[in-house]
């Protein structure tokens, strides 16, 4: 006998199929529905939170350094454009990467060299069709094996394929933010479907339809029928509705109300900022405390401190093991941190009358062209510098 598992599959399974999901355990929260990388994404403040940190990491420049006896200078490697092998721009690049280890926990990379054995790009592997297991005779420690298109299988090591693993409680797998927030995802989800069907359908009306006199079943069901149709859609919006019949309504459970559904609808983003660490007032949360001022330029600084900065040293180290040392990774903060024009051209006059800069240097800065030089005059000989006279 051949048991179902052991049996070769016919068909392939999409990995945001809701049934997958289910089956990985991703699914299962206390709201009932599948939770997604599609479905999260769908929830209007995740998929804001999600563009902005992986937007803004895209956004900045991931420079390699070299650094010796104490003087840092910028080099070129293949994190100049890295994506350019699998046809990505260095933004589409960083982005996915960032966008898959928020959803996934880690971010895996597959090496791909040039004719000389060199590396010449890295290409994003989704973190679903990787599965990681301790190997201690392989480099690194682990084994990864790769399921691609086609049901074709590729095993690799750190050799042959970097991970970017996200926080981790044994070292094997990052944490996916699917996994550990499914439950207020999957409630934030419902509330979604709930008011999308409150439109399509009509209000959420939770009720039984008592007969003042017997009906068989077909009739109840004909009924019923009958007033879906004449109370249920937008088109039936401000209608009165005739039934010819003696019915009594009698509600049965709570009304939207009742059941606190738009400070519900409120709190989820509220939610979503504190699982995510974006301000709430960035995921246009009218609710939220308002900040103008100095309060939305700390918010914004705080932000690249405690939510960007994290993402951004797990990628600074991990892949700074690809370069030779002293050769690093580094992501540069700068232009995020950047003050006002105003402000930036006064710090840079104050480091060129410190001695810091050269005006040059404060001028390059600033995208200027350094100022021409001026001509040198002639230095006057002996008798001073007059027209010699003639005899």
């Amino acid at each position: 006998m051949q048991w179902p598992w052991r049996r070769k599959p016919r068909n392939l399974i999409s990995i945001s199929d809701p049934i997958l999901i289910d089956w990985f355990g991703l699914g299962q929260n206390y709201a009932g529905v599948a939770v997604s990388e599609l479905s999260a994404l769908g929830v209007s403040a995740m998929w804001r939170a999600s563009m902005l940190i992986s937007g803004s990491l895209a956004g900045l420049p991931w420079r390699t350094v070299r650094d010796v006896a104490g003087t840092r200078t910028r080099v070129t490697s293949v994190f100049d454009d890295p994506g350019a092998t699998v046809g990505l721009t260095p933004y589409q690049w960083k982005e996915t990467l960032v966008l898959h280890q928020i959803m996934g926990g880690d971010a895996f990379l597959k090496h791909i060299r040039n004719g000389a054995g060199g590396l010449a790009g890295l290409q994003p592997i989704h973190p679903g069709c990787v599965q990681v297991d301790w190997d201690n005779e392989r480099p690194g420690g682990k084994r990864f094996t790769v399921t691609l298109l086609g049901g074709k299988r590729e095993t690799h090591d750190a050799t042959t394929l970097t991970q970017v693993m996200g926080p981790s409680l044994d070292g094997l797998r990052g944490l996916s933010l699917l996994q550990v927030a499914k439950n207020s995802l999957g409630a934030a989800i419902a509330a979604d479907r709930s008011s999308a069907l409150m439109f399509s359908r009509g209000p959420l009306v939770s009720g039984v339809l008592v007969p003042e006199e017997d009906v068989t079943v077909n009739e109840a069901h004909t009924i019923r029928e009958e007033i879906d149709q004449r109370t249920s859609g937008w088109e039936n919006a401000a209608s009165v509705p005739v039934i010819n019949r003696k019915l009594k309504f009698e509600r049965w459970g709570t009304t939207l109300k009742e059941a606190q559904f738009l400070e519900t609808r409120q709190f989820m983003i509220q939610e979503i900022a504190r699982w995510t660490g974006v301000p709430a007032s960035l995921l246009m949360d009218p609710g939220s405390v308002s900040t103008w001022g100095t309060g939305v330029e700390i918010q914004y600084r705080g932000l690249g401190r405690f939510t960007l900065a994290p993402y951004a040293h797990r990628f600074e180290q991990a892949l700074s093991r690809l370069l030779l040392a002293p050769r690093f990774l580094e992501v540069d903060f700068a232009g995020l941190e950047r003050g006002t024009p105003t402000e930036e051209i006064d710090l840079l006059i104050k480091q060129v009358e410190a001695g810091l800069l050269t005006v040059d240097e404060a001028r390059a800065i600033r995208n200027l062209p350094a100022l021409p030089k001026a001509e040198e005059e002639p230095e006057p000989d002996e008798e001073g510098d007059r027209e010699p006279v003639a005899p």
